[in-house]
């Protein structure tokens, strides 16, 4: 179990760093630029960003842009 929490944290870490990097990305394309093919990982991940409070998505139609967020108030919407 704690080789996945690793397996999480970088991936977590991959894309906290992808994303301050450019401001921001499509969700489809993340996986690909951050090098994980494993959805279910990069979901976990999203998922731990989001938890801490370091996530924020705009979803346009049926386009999802997502980036770091400024502040804990904007997280996750």
């Amino acid at each position: 179990m704690q080789e996945q929490y690793q397996r999480i944290g970088e991936a977590a870490g991959k894309i906290h760093q992808t994303l301050e990097k450019s401001g921001g990305s499509l969700m489809e394309a993340l996986p690909k630029e951050i090098g994980v093919s494993d959805i279910i990982l990069f979901n976990q991940a999203i998922g731990w960003l989001c938890r801490e409070g370091k996530l924020n998505f705009e979803k346009k139609g049926q386009v999802v842009r997502i980036s770091l967020a400024v502040s804990h108030a904007t997280c996750c919407h």
